[in-house]
Order: C-alpha cells, then structure tokens, then sequence
C-alpha cells in the first residue's frame, strides 16, 4: 500500500498515486525494513524539483519497475523542505560516493537507515553515462543478498566519514585562522574588500550564471555603509538590487522573485517562486528604503507583499512554500507573453508598454517575451517627452492590472502549500520589516497575527517543543534549530512595532530552550538537530550562510539583541564566543557566512540602546524605526517599567523622553525625534 495517501506534503501526494509502496519517514518503515531484514531505499526531492517530476514519469510510474521495487526495498518518500536534516545525511553520503550532489536524491539504506549506495536521476534505460534505474536497483538488491558483509563493512565506512567530516568542517571552521580575536572597523574594511573582488559590476550581484539574490551579502553591504559612510558598498547594493527588481527574475505583472536567474543579466529566471527568497528580499528592500526613500523599493515592496497576500497565504494567516516553475508541464508558460497577446489586451496602451517592457515579435526568450525594464521609468518618462513620471506610472499600473487579470484566467503553475515554520517566520519578519519602513499598520498587524498563528499552530501543548511542518489543523516532524533561531528573530522584529513586554518573555523562554536542546558545550555552537529528536543516525552542525541564513549566525543576533534587552551577560559572551570562533572562515569566505560578517558589525561598532518612555512613546518609536539604524535596539513604553534596564527610573510624568545609550550609559534626554537621530547620528 502507498501510504503516501496519508501525507499532507504536496511532494509527497504528487507520489500517492504511483504503483510504488511509497512510505513517509516514519517508524512503521523502520520497523519493516528490521522484521523483514529488507534494504530502504530513500528517494528525496520537493514539489517544484524538475527532475523529481522527471523520474517519477519515467520510473516511479512504471509497474513493472515498481513492482521490483516493492518486493526488494523498502521505499521511503521525503520532501527535503520536511526534513533537511534527512536530506542533509544523505546528501553528503552521495557526495562522498559521487563527488556530486542534487535531487531526485536516491540512497539505498541498511535496515537500521545507514547509508551504502547513493545517486540521483536515474534513466529508465542507460544514458548519458549512467546506468538504468532499473539496473542500479538489481545491483543494489543483489548486493544486499550475496555480499552482506561488504554492505555493512561499506555503510559502517560512509557513516564514520559523514560524521568525521562533520567534526572535521566544524573544527576547521571553529579552528581556522584570525588575525586575532577583536572585531574592529579596519577588519571589517577587510571583509568588505573580500566581498568587493566577487562584485559583478556589469551586472550587479556576485559572481556569474546563474544568479542569486545573495540577499544577506546585500545586507552587509548596506549595514557597512550605514555605519561606516562606504559609498561603494551602497552602490553596489544599489545597483544589484535595481537590476534585480526590473529584471526577469522579478515578475513584472503579477510582483514577487524567482529563486535565481539562469543568465548573468537577471532576465531569465527558473520561475519557481521561493516564500524565503520573497522575505529576505523584502526585508532588504525595505531597510534599504529606509536609508535612501527610493520610491522604487516602495513599490516593489507592496507588489511583492500583494503577490504574498494574493497567492502564498492561506486561510488562517500562514505563508505557503513555493510556486513551481512549470505550468502545463513546461518551465515558465504561465508568466511568459506573446506580443500579439499584449497588443490585444492593452489595445492603445500597447506600443508604450511594449517599449518599456522590451517586448518583440521574436521574443527575448524561446520565441516569448520575458517582460523586463532595463531603464528606469524616470529614464523612459523623459524619453518619451511628453509624458510625466506620474502619468505614466498610473497607466503602467493600470496596464499590469489589465494584464493580470488575463494571466489568472491560464493554468496555473503548481503550489507548495505545506506551511513551514523557519520560512513563515522569515517571511513574518518581512512584514515587520515592511510595516516599520511604510508605516503601514496592515502590514504590522498582518505580523502580528502571522506570529500568533505560528505559536498557536507549531506548539507541542503548552511546552516549549515546536512542530516543523502544518498543513490542514495537523502539524508534525520536530522544529530544527532554524526554526527556532527565525522564530526568535521574528518575535523582536514584532515587538519593535507594538512594544508588547510578553514577546520578550517568550523570546527569552525560547532562547534558554534551544541552549538546553540544541548547544554543543564543546564547539560553543548550535546542533541542527535538538537532543530529543531520535530517527536520524547522527546530529550536524550547519553554519553556512547559503540559500537562507544559518540558524548559528542568526542566534548569534538573537543572543546580542536579547542580551542588551534584558541584561544577560552570559548571552553576549556566547554570542561573542560564536563569533570568535568563526572569525577566520568569515574573514576568508564572506559571502559564505554573510550572516556571521553583519553580525560581526555589532562587535566592531557597539550597538546603541534607545529607550523611549512617555505617552507618545509608540508613535515616537515608529518614527525611529522609520530611519536605517543599524546595530541598535529599541525598548519604548507608554508608563514607567523596571522590568528591563533600559527603561527601569526613566519614566517620567507627563513627557515622552528618548535616551540614546551604550552599554547602559546614557546621554542625557531628548524630548524628539528629530533631536535623537542628530544625536545618533554625530
């Protein structure tokens, strides 16, 4: 039986139907494979993987090899964006194998899941120089038949390589060279210029095809400026981010990123669309309309918080994972545009949206347009002559309208709509980053209720222990360290808007659970995996800052934040700790650990501690807020509080007063805004 049927994972119900006795990774399948002495074999991928959807077609459709299937191995399905750490183990065991890695990801597995044998597509028939899948099957099965001892002599190998590369990486990284152990400015200078031999200055970003966002090396680019007045690191960031916002990688009609883009010039995209990738950039974005008041991140900020609203929320306020990048099985049809389509649809509008949106009979991409901006609209009013700015931004809107309204009626790419708690808080910090720089209170309350959502919804009862994965009232499969780590940082994201003392209790109470569940004394790190949690064969570290900031560095700003807020010591030590130790790989590789390099800005410019206090404390806080001010925490209260140290006998009646301190050592008041930030600001 394919007891996929019972999974909520729209990765693991596109595999309900196959003629494969598919299992989710659960103990029954264990249980199995040890009564009947029997090999797994574990097949990983997601919902928007184009070569899952490839091999499942191909073989895992096919009855005959399903059958095979089903009589030698047990089959295990997991959805990597379930279960990253799954993916993590045996990805590695397939690199060590193969020296290459990717998805469809297939491991053949010893009853008690120790890897021996792994790869990834397979062709139904031998190609390309790689065997048949069912060739590999037949090896696999006999091989578990007649050289049991060679099996088990191979997994025993494979398992004490993963885990001594583990503890070799992390040492490496923890042990790697600094130049010493303080952080000041003339070392960040050092980091920057690493990061600035990576940059694209053709066309912005790092590095060539394909490109990424690289959201977070962004970052450090704009908090580096901001605190140290680089005008090149703005620039960059600039740049980079503009090249992105009118490319192909951002969909011009309908708001929102793809996850990357296939050529260097941003234009065309693989079309999935990625919840992660949305919030970090509009959590950039919207730092960076802070600072410049661009009107361009503004507007793209709210399409891209329209495109979150309108396709990726559900019902009961969370975020779903992912869009695929195919719609009728064929990459990119449901964004991509015929001109004569164009023209028929705007009518008289469609030779100035044509020439604006760069679209031609031939097309830019496999006989379609792609729509993209390669000038700005500023650029282009004036070319025009005769049409304003204003103008011709209404009939653009307008026209998108128009134009979107005609592509809801095609059939729609596929959606991921488990609901995760790592991306949902990521994506509820975007909204609070969004709703401070806007000033938009929908926004914030959407953040607000997001959170309540994610704490009501992924808790284990009344305990600390948080679920991974919900769908449809159930939640299952224990929170990682990202999980947690996001989560932390999205509840402090809230409480800079509405100042509620209760999130930094639960921060704190969170806080002090991933110590006791997840820390390792030895490294001064973080365990992905928390203590509980017992199906996996061995617990990593994860310290890159990749596709999405690593849960280390992120508790590494969580431990800072908390530490100024409520006056642990302890918290800032560990965070230092972390930070020492990491040193020398950040200094080496920044746009690895771009998370770890921002970070590493708190120690050398000290974060200012601003308290508020006062019946306008609020609407005076939200005007702070409203400014970039990097490596600062913001504590605001309407009454007098001696909970936390920063606002404990600085209350004073019937006047709001701002305090602008380091270290607890404050200047004396400031009774406005306009006061505080002259002061922040010499």
């Amino acid at each position: 039986m394919n007891r996929l049927q019972f999974e909520s994972s729209p990765y693991l119900l596109q595999h309900a139907n196959n003629p494969v006795n598919w299992f989710a990774w659960k103990p029954e399948a264990f249980e199995k494979a040890k009564q009947e002495d029997k090999p797994i074999l574990v097949s990983i991928g997601y919902s928007t993987c184009h070569w899952c959807h490839v091999m499942e077609r191909e073989s895992f459709e096919n009855e005959q090899t399903a059958a095979f299937m089903n009589k030698h191995f047990i089959n295990i399905k997991v959805d990597r964006e379930e279960r990253p750490d799954v993916d993590q183990i045996y990805m590695e065991a397939c690199q060590i194998i193969s020296g290459a890695g990717g998805w469809p990801l297939n491991c053949f597995l010893t009853p008690d899941g120790r890897p021996f044998y792994a790869g990834t597509y397979y062709p139904p028939e031998a190609a390309y120089n790689r065997p048949s899948w069912p060739q590999v099957l037949q090896n696999m099965a006999g091989a578990f038949q007649q050289k049991r001892e060679v099996i088990e002599e191979q997994a025993d190998k494979l398992v004490n390589i993963i885990r001594g590369s583990d503890e070799t990486f992390v040492n490496t990284v923890v042990g790697s060279e600094a130049t010493n152990t303080s952080f000041t400015p003339v070392e960040m200078q050092a980091i920057f210029k690493n990061m600035q031999s990576r940059f694209d200055r053709r066309e912005g970003g790092f590095g060539g095809a394909p490109k990424f966002p690289s959201s977070m090396t962004l970052q450090f680019l704009l908090d580096f400026h901001a605190l140290t007045g680089n005008q090149e690191a703005l620039e960059h960031l600039e740049f980079s981010l503009k090249k992105m916002i009118r490319g192909g990688i951002y969909d011009q009609i309908g708001g929102g990123f793809a996850r990357y883009a296939t050529d260097d010039a941003w234009l065309v995209p693989h079309f999935e669309k990625m919840l992660y990738d949305n919030a970090l950039l509009i959590s950039l974005m919207a730092n960076t309309y802070k600072l410049t008041k661009d009107p361009l991140y503004k507007r793209t900020i709210e399409e891209t918080l329209a495109f979150i609203a309108r396709e990726m929320t559900s019902p009961e306020g969370g975020f779903y994972a992912a869009l695929d990048a195919d719609s009728e099985g064929v990459e990119g049809k449901f964004y991509v545009w015929d001109k004569a389509e164009i023209d028929e649809i705007l009518s008289g509008d469609a030779d100035l949206f044509n020439s604006f949106y760069q679209v031609t009979e031939q097309g830019n991409w496999e006989g379609k347009n792609i729509l993209w901006r390669p000038q700005s609209e500023e650029a282009f009013a004036l070319s025009e002559g005769d049409i304003g700015l204003s103008k011709l931004l209404e009939r653009f809107t307008r026209n998108k309208k128009r134009l979107l309204e005609a592509r809801s009626k095609r059939i729609r790419p596929g959606l991921d709509d488990k609901i995760l708690l790592n991306w949902n808080a990521l994506q509820c910090s975007a909204y609070a980053q969004a709703a401070s720089a806007l000033g938009n209170k929908d926004y914030q309350k959407i953040a607000q209720h997001n959170l309540q959502f994610i704490l009501d919804k992924f808790r284990k009862g009344e305990n600390l222990y948080f679920y991974h994965t919900y769908k449809e009232g159930h939640a299952q499969y224990d929170a990682f360290l990202d999980d947690y780590a996001f989560l932390i940082a999205a509840i402090l994201d809230v409480y800079e808007l509405d100042f509620d003392p209760a999130r930094i209790k639960i921060a704190v109470q969170l806080t002090n659970h991933v110590l006791a569940q997840f820390f390792d004394e030895q490294s001064q790190l973080f365990y992905f995996t928390g203590q509980a949690q017992s199906d996996i064969i061995l617990r990593r570290k994860d310290l890159y800052d990749s596709a999405l900031p690593s849960g280390n560095s992120t508790m590494v700003y969580n431990l800072f934040r908390l530490g100024i807020l409520t006056d642990q010591e302890s918290y800032r030590q560990l965070a230092h700790s972390m930070l020492t130790g990491l040193k020398g790989a950040v200094e080496k590789y920044p746009t690895s650990f771009s998370r770890w390099a921002g970070a590493m800005l708190m120690e050398a410019f000290p974060p200012e501690e601003l308290a508020v206090l006062g019946e306008q404390a609020l609407p005076f806080a939200a005007q702070l807020n409203a400014h970039y001010l990097p490596n600062r925490v913001i504590m605001a209260s309407m009454q007098a509080s001696d909970e936390y140290p920063l606002l404990a006998g600085r209350y004073q009646e019937n006047d709001t007063l701002i305090y602008i301190c380091k270290n607890y050592a404050c200047q004396l008041p400031v009774k406005t805004v306009e006061a505080a930030l002259d002061t922040i600001r010499t």
